[in-house]
């Protein structure tokens, strides 16, 4: 272990699920972590809440601090980053997890809900590189992670799961289009100064820790689900190593490298890109 000795890493929406094993996988390879969630939770009450992970890492003999912060406010995200690097320092992985959705069918979905997700979306995704890109590009290194969908393509007929289904992630997978497009335009600027921008998306449905509808849907269809492990992997690749311009799916980007699926920790080899989801697993 050790890949991300000396970094420090920004992660949005980390106080549970895709974000926070992200940051539990970033801080077993040596990084210090800033944890971004919208609120701190209530005295009492950490499972779930951004207090609680970042307490979880700690335990966990790794280094993490917490921000809280909307994302979808501009003025609140407009000096994120600077933030960030009061905690340990300038900041040398972005990832952007944290992401917001209103279902509605595409006839339906109103100006002012299109334009709350296009700004959480994607907006702030840019306005966090933005703010970084600077300072990267003076010290000649950085990693920029924009977590996608598989929403962003129309599905193929006949649908996996029901109709309302598709039609609803519709706008929602707009966003992640949007933010693919804009990924990759801005990979290729920033290349050559060593940075590199990347967007990863899960194959299917992550399992994570409450995620009931996830099991529920799963045990319908055992390959609609994918463990959390295989993200966290796959962006640990993305943002230790020289890809420019990825728009990938978490086990894709695995099995194409020949690459093994570690537990959070870093300590044990779990499988490969074909791991199977617990869907028993209960922590």
């Amino acid at each position: 272990m050790g890949l991300l000795n000396n970094k420090t890493a920004l992660i949005t929406g980390a106080s549970r699920g895709i974000g926070l094993a992200i940051a539990r996988r970033f801080a077993a390879e040596g990084a210090s972590v800033v944890l971004c969630a919208s609120r701190w939770g209530a005295h009492g009450k950490l499972v779930g809440t951004l207090e609680g992970a970042v307490e979880r890492i700690n335990d966990e003999g790794g280094t993490a601090a917490g921000i809280a912060c909307d994302l979808s406010d501009s003025e609140a995200r407009a000096d994120l980053i600077a933030r960030a690097a009061e905690q340990f320092g300038a900041v040398d992985i972005v990832v952007n997890n944290a992401a917001g959705s209103k279902m509605c069918l595409p006839s339906e979905a109103t100006t002012r809900d299109r334009s709350w997700m296009f700004d959480v979306n994607v907006n702030a995704p840019i306005d966090l590189a933005q703010q970084a890109l600077p300072g990267m590009r003076e010290r000649g290194r950085g990693w920029i992670l924009s977590i996608s969908s598989s929403s962003a393509l129309q599905p193929v007929v006949p649908y996996r799961d029901s109709q309302i289904a598709a039609h609803v992630i519709c706008a929602y997978g707009a966003t992640k289009a949007a933010l693919d497009r804009y990924t990759q335009g801005l990979a290729h600027e920033v290349a050559s100064a060593g940075i590199y921008v990347n967007t990863l998306a899960p194959e299917n449905i992550v399992l994570t820790s409450g995620a009931e509808y996830v099991r529920d849907i799963a045990r319908r269809s055992p390959d609609m689900a994918e463990p959390v492990e295989v993200m966290a992997e796959a962006a640990l690749e993305l943002c230790s190593g020289h890809h420019v311009g990825r728009v990938t799916y978490s086990r894709r980007l695995l099995h194409s490298l020949g690459l093994p699926v570690k537990s959070l920790d870093g300590k044990s080899v779990l499988g490969d890109a074909f791991l199977p989801a617990d869907l028993d697993a209960t922590a």
